[in-house]
């Protein structure tokens, strides 16, 4: 009995032989374990959990069942009580999922790490086959050192090969150097599974021992694993499309550059039309013009005319040009709801679907060009939909240094859903010419200052470790669900936001705070940038919601060049509030103001330089 486990150990015959039963979730697990030990099966509370571990007789063995775990750790209850019940192991029974081996041998290899008898069985051998892979199972015996079942279990197939691969259970090959790490802590604990644990930093295990974990080695351990196990795969893996679904090739058509490319400029090509043509110009036309400009308008400003003199100072705040029932309303309900809509209708499908995960995999090559890996493309697809919530989930990526990259990225060329939407409609009256000089800009502006930050700042990117789902049909009450779920919060937060803007705008026309700023950036609007000084108005309301800029933009009488001009301009202009908030937040007011500084700098001496050369 190891000296941490004696106080929770699970009451067995002293001479019998522990069978366990380890895997990750949803792989089969407990079909085995019924056919191991059949009926004579007990159930015990785990002590010190809420969790149940079962077990039962086979021959004069015990079969304990763990809990699906990814590895063997000390993150959860689930991962504890797995790692107590195999470091007590004679055989382990790994069970791996024969279609996501990417994913499951990781547990097995550091099973095999651990130093404990294995014997692997590839469970839903017909699913990897349906997917048209296939898989060399002497070869992979070879490698990983270990007895290799092929079964399906449902069917029953491999029950008995199981049965006969027991006796032949025995420890797999480990990599040489980890083999070394671990010889001066086998000197200090009893097995080779301890020496393990504590080299991966499991604080109770080396306490257990009395030894202090002093160098931090986990993050090393699992990076050189997961190279491992990438290159046993690549040796015993072949994907083919024989027997392959059309959900397979599709999926695969998805992630290979080639085929990957062109399937996603046609997505963003049918996004564009939905959004840019469809909602941005027929649905905005009815919601905007119609409805709010049409009938909701002139209903309020007759009504509060009654009370209020439109010329009063109330009345502006209320009515007037900037009013808070007048246009904040209009621009909420009848130009932005419906974008925001029709984007997070899109996003919800992409989600529902299992497509973000290819599109993460499409994108890892090319974001390793700028510090990131394709993990990263999930903050920059929520980015089109809200540049706070995208800033939150940086904290997804593997590093700070990814984080640092992202975030930068995000608040530069990234544009929210309401002011994508307002940006696509304002392109939509454009010719190709300039709308593909404003992608080029844009893209490029993404692209040098990704790689910038790159060489800048030290250290690598992590590599992408993602599990891709299956590919299938959406499921339209979930994408409903999300559209409605999202939406709603959009206007919860853009409301307040855009009525302190209009307030504020309001503020500074009555104290002449607002043409005098115009006047004062005359040289940058006019002379620079050789725009008309009133979109000084549309930077101010941008510093409120960058939405509320661009929106600014659709009341100004510009020519096509200056409405690219300030689009580049808007675009790259500094976050909303909310979006500034957060990143003060996440990474500390040095680093969020020098965030805000150069998205500045940027915005307006790129746009000045496209401005000088085609106007």
């Amino acid at each position: 009995m190891h000296k941490h486990t004696s106080h929770c150990a699970l009451d067995f015959p002293a001479n019998a032989r522990k069978i366990v039963l380890a895997g990750n979730p949803n792989v089969g697990k407990s079909v085995f374990f019924n056919a191991l030990t059949g009926i004579y099966v007990d159930v015990s509370n785990y002590p010190g959990t809420t969790l149940d571990i079962s077990h039962g007789r086979y021959g004069e063995d015990v079969v304990i069942d763990t809990p699906g775990v990814y590895g063997v750790s000390s993150f959860n209850d689930e991962e504890r009580v797995a790692r107590d019940v195999i470091l007590t192991a004679d055989v382990v029974i790994n069970v791996a999922d024969a279609a996501h081996l990417e994913r499951d041998l990781f547990l097995t290899q550091q099973i095999i790490d651990m130093g404990i008898p294995l014997v692997l069985v590839l469970n839903m051998m017909d699913e990897a086959e349906a997917q048209g892979l296939q898989i060399d199972v002497p070869r992979l015996s070879e490698l990983l050192g270990v007895p290799v079942v092929p079964a399906v279990a449902i069917r029953k197939d491999g029950i008995e090969e199981l049965k006969a691969a027991l006796p032949q259970a025995r420890k797999g090959k480990i990599d040489p150097e980890l083999e070394e790490k671990l010889k001066p802590l086998l000197e200090k604990v009893d097995t080779q599974a301890e020496a393990l644990m504590i080299l991966e930093e499991d604080q109770f295990v080396a306490a257990c021992h009395g030894i202090k974990i002093e160098e931090k080695s986990r993050e090393e351990i699992y990076l050189k694993r997961r190279e491992r196990v990438d290159c046993i795969l690549a040796q015993v893996i072949k994907e083919t499309n024989k027997g392959a679904s059309f959900s397979t090739k599709l999926s695969r058509a998805m992630i290979n550059p080639l085929t990957g490319i062109p399937i996603l400029i046609l997505l963003l090509w049918g996004m564009y039309q939905l959004i840019g043509v469809f909602v941005a110009g027929t649905v905005v036309g009815f919601t905007e013009e119609t409805i709010m400009q049409g009938i909701y308008e002139p209903a309020v400003h007759g009504f509060i005319s009654r009370f209020i003199s439109e010329e009063s100072i109330l009345g502006r705040f209320l009515i007037g040009e900037f009013g808070l029932l007048t246009m904040t309303v209009t621009y909420i309900l009848g130009l932005l709801l419906p974008l925001v809509v029709g984007f997070y209708f899109i996003l919800s499908i992409m989600e529902d679907s299992g497509y973000l995960p290819r599109l993460a995999t499409l994108a890892d090559r090319v974001l390793t060009f700028f510090g990131l890996n394709g993990r990263a493309i999930i903050p920059i697809i929520l980015g089109f939909g809200c540049v706070t919530m995208a800033t939150i989930t940086t904290r997804m990526l593997g590093s700070d240094r990814e984080r640092k990259i992202a975030i930068f990225l995000l608040g530069l060329t990234i544009p929210c859903s309401a002011q994508l939407g307002v940006i696509a409609g304002l392109l939509a009256g454009l010719d190709a010419g300039l709308v593909a000089l404003y992608l080029l800009v844009i893209v490029g502006v993404f692209a040098l200052a990704g790689t910038a930050l790159n060489k800048l700042l030290p250290g690598k990117s992590t590599d992408l470790l993602i599990e891709i789902p299956p590919l299938r049909l959406p499921r339209w009450d979930n994408v409903l669900k999300k559209t409605v779920t999202k939406s709603a919060a959009f206007i919860k937060e853009a409301t307040p936001l855009f009525a302190l803007g209009a307030l504020l705008i309001t503020t500074m026309q009555l104290t002449g705070f607002l043409e005098l700023a115009q006047n004062a950036l005359v040289p940058l609007t006019q002379g620079w940038l050789k725009l008309p000084k009133e979109t000084t108005t549309a930077f101010i309301m941008g510093l409120v919601r960058r939405d509320f800029g661009a929106a600014g933009l659709y009341e100004l009488a510009m020519t096509p060049k200056q409405t690219m001009v300030a689009l580049l301009t808007i675009t790259m202009f500094v976050p909303c509030i909310a979006s500034v908030i957060v990143i003060y937040k996440e990474r500390g007011w040095k680093e969020a103001s020098l965030v805000w500084l150069s998205t500045w700098v940027i915005a307006f001496l790129v746009s000045g330089v496209v401005a000088q050369l085609i106007i």
